[in-house]
């Protein structure tokens, strides 16, 4: 009985302590995985550079473009995308400085 109560305890100063629960995936795991995906939807490597990405953008726009059969909600997809690898290019030239 003790060691249930210990165990509860633990999570609960693990949950405190972190922020999130000992079953949950970290901070960086969900930002992979959120980068894996943007890449995926975009069609391009984990290495592209910034000029690769806004170029697969710019295609994957033309395709899903509401005037072209698409829908608003592939648009945002496509821009959230951009953004985050955008985004994460900045984060990493940021670290290396």
């Amino acid at each position: 009985m003790k060691f249930l109560w210990l165990l509860v305890l633990a999570v609960l100063a693990w949950r405190l302590i972190l922020g999130r629960w000992p079953w949950q995936p970290g901070r960086q795991a969900e930002r992979a995985r959120a980068r894996k995906k943007a890449g995926a939807l975009l069609g391009v490597s984990d290495h592209a550079g910034r000029e690769e990405i806004l170029e697969a953008h710019r295609r994957l726009l033309v395709r899903v473009h509401p005037d072209r059969g698409g829908s608003n909600e592939q648009v945002h997809e496509a821009n959230a995308a951009r953004d985050l690898l955008i985004g994460e290019l900045a984060l990493g030239e940021m670290e290396r400085s």
